[in-house]
């Protein structure tokens, strides 16, 4: 006698199967088989969905692969505007327990992000030799959702992800000192380009001191740390391989706030009192409503100080550009 759990039709264990690998279809709704929409696969019952739309792009695709290995996600929607059909097929050939759908251009977008936790936006164009980050503001300003023209702009939960810069001085700090990165946290403030990216070296945990020399060399290594992989690619690319694991590490702090975590904070770039502008990164405590408490920035020495003061006047006239563009 044929097993109970072999006795529906081979149709229709393929349908169940395949479920998670396109959005809904019409067509394929109105037919006698199962919905595919609505299949789940064993395991993924319980968590969060996420969304990341870029998800076919150089972080995307690494962004993706890691989101699926996160035990916090139990549904995936992968968006871009070429190309997901196949990174959703790829990613969802993963033996861990999130659910994986794909979402392909502009009419499928408001599937994409309806009923989601977290979305995740890497989606853009990559930095080129000799191209600055401030380059980029107006190719991809234009990509991201502006909450306000839509009415729905909550500054709790509009997060600007400047993780890559504290990655990178918690990597280049432990290389200097000899420790284990995973030991070492050194809180960056600011913006997220150039002399905006303000490391805190005297706020280092473990509790340590530099020499001048050391603290030259790792301000500017932070700095210009996307610099350095823009040229050691010579043309190639960007950033893609650190930001994505950057992002990831940032969404599980969101994700672990989301599910009622005590003490998750992280620094973010967000709408903020830290200093007089209106936009700032510094350490943020996060929770189930998103941005919970933002933290002051703690004592500075005067080499902070006088970086405080740069970054600032830099920012502002992003922050300016930003608004401006927003106005149009």
């Amino acid at each position: 006698m044929q097993p109970a759990s072999c006795s529906s039709e081979p149709n229709q264990r393929i349908a169940r199967i395949a479920a998670h690998l396109a959005p809904p279809n019409t067509k394929m709704e109105e037919s006698s088989g199962p919905a595919r929409w609505n299949c789940r696969a064993k395991g993924g019952s319980s968590g969060f969905k996420v969304a990341i739309l870029g998800a076919a792009g150089g972080i995307g695709q690494p962004l993706a692969m890691l989101m699926k290995m996160n035990p916090l996600v139990s549904v995936l929607h992968l968006y871009d505007v070429v190309n997901t059909p196949g990174v959703t097929a790829d990613i969802s050939h993963m033996d861990t327990g999130a659910v994986v759908r794909g979402f392909l251009g502009q009419q499928q977008l408001e599937d994409a992000v309806t009923g989601v936790d977290v979305v995740i936006i890497p989606a853009g164009v990559p930095r080129k030799p000799g191209m600055t980050r401030d380059d980029l503001f107006n190719i991809n300003a234009g990509i991201v959702e502006v909450f306000k023209k839509a009415g729905t702009y909550d500054p709790r939960r509009v997060l600007g992800v400047t993780m890559l810069d504290v990655v990178r001085a918690n990597t280049f700090v432990a290389e200097v000192l000899g420790l284990d990165p995973r030991e070492v946290d050194c809180p960056v403030v600011g913006g997220h380009a150039g002399v905006t990216i303000l490391p805190l070296l005297s706020q280092v945990k473990p509790p340590c001191s530099f020499t001048q020399k050391e603290i030259d060399y790792l301000t500017d290594r932070i700095q210009n740390g996307g610099t350095e992989v823009v040229e050691a690619k010579a043309g190639t690319g960007s950033a893609t391989l650190s930001m994505a694991y950057a992002a990831v590490k940032f969404a599980d702090a969101c994700l672990r706030g989301l599910r009622g975590d005590a003490g998750v904070v992280e620094c973010a770039y967000v709408s903020s009192q830290v200093t007089e502008l209106p936009f700032f990164a510094s350490k943020v405590r996060l929770g189930r409503a998103g941005v919970e408490e933002i933290y002051p920035l703690g004592p500075l020495n005067e080499y902070e100080r006088s970086g405080l003061e740069k970054a600032k006047k830099e920012l502002a006239e992003s922050i300016q550009k930003g608004v401006s563009f927003v106005r149009k």
